[in-house]
């Protein structure tokens, strides 16, 4: 069943119940519907500002994914399966009652798309799965692998702010605007792009980091370990992306690898992993591109 919950500056926010948990999606704008998968630990704010960019052309379907902030189980949190997601998402575009969507997911997000695509090709228009960790299609993903668990056994052995300093560092990646113990901004920092600026970015972040330890004790390893179906994807409108920045990085080779192995194109994106929230416009723009079919190349 499908809850309406409210609408604020143009944007509904809803709940759906599916089995074991109910899902918290964000609907805006008007046209053919796009969902959006978030990746890891992050939510549906994270794409606000990539979303409000493709309003003007799209129903832009923003989510949750199950255990992620608003998305609540029923019960004790449960261990990720990306089937589990794979049906939530199949759920989500169904109770839209659209026929099949435009998908976008980055990260683990991709990683649900491909299930989704996989197992759902009905519900699937045109995917973009955006730097998914498919290390399982790698030639040989010993290294990427022991890099994963290493991370898992930093987070059992001494928490969830040295696992993600890890994984933040191993990944080139921004946390967040850096505060002392008094709250303040650290101003002696390096500078790096900024996550959270507005208050709805603040909010947003204040969220994602609530969702680290779910993250780390129950979704990196089922994320990392998961092997797409390639027989089932070949030939499906898959189209795989990668951040400008990343070229070079373990997770370049990871959607090459990927890639070659569905046949599909490549799209290169502004930025790295995270190049949604430094630029969303030119973001979106690429988004849009590589649902219609242009700017591909092998």
């Amino acid at each position: 069943m499908n809850y309406q919950d409210t609408t604020r500056n143009g944007i509904t926010a809803s709940t759906l119940k599916v089995p074991g948990a109910s899902l918290y999606y964000e609907t805006r704008g008007s046209g053919p519907v796009l969902l959006i998968i978030p990746g890891g630990p992050q939510d549906a704010g994270v794409f606000a500002d990539v979303a409000r960019h493709l309003a003007d052309r799209y129903t832009v379907v923003a989510y949750d994914p199950r255990g992620n902030s608003r998305s609540m189980f029923d019960g004790q949190a449960e261990a990720q399966s990306l089937d589990v997601h794979g049906d939530d998402a199949g759920r989500l575009i169904e109770a839209l009652g659209v026929g099949p969507a435009y998908v976008f997911g980055t990260s683990g997000g991709a990683q649900i798309g491909l299930n989704l695509a996989a197992r759902h090709p009905d519900r699937v228009r045109v995917l973009v799965a955006h730097e998914p960790p498919s290390m399982m299609m790698l030639d040989d993903p010993s290294q990427a692998l022991a890099g994963m668990r290493e991370l898992h056994d930093t987070y059992r052995s001494h928490g969830v702010e040295a696992a993600m300093q890890k994984f933040f560092s191993d990944n080139g990646l921004s946390e967040g605007p850096d505060h002392d113990e008094a709250g303040q901004e650290d101003t002696e920092q390096p500078a790096a792009p900024q996550f959270a600026s507005t208050p709805e970015e603040v909010e947003t972040f204040a969220r994602v980091s609530g969702n680290f330890e779910y993250w780390l004790a129950h979704g990196i390893m089922p994320l990392s370990l998961y092997r797409p179906d390639v027989d089932a994807l070949r030939g499906a409108p898959v189209v795989i992306g990668i951040g400008e920045d990343s070229v070079g990085q373990p997770i370049d080779g990871m959607g090459k690898a990927l890639a070659d192995k569905l046949g599909t194109g490549r799209v290169a994106f502004p930025g790295d992993h995270m190049g949604f929230a430094p630029y969303p416009d030119r973001f979106a723009e690429t988004l849009h591109q590589a649902l219609s079919g242009a700017g591909a190349s092998s």
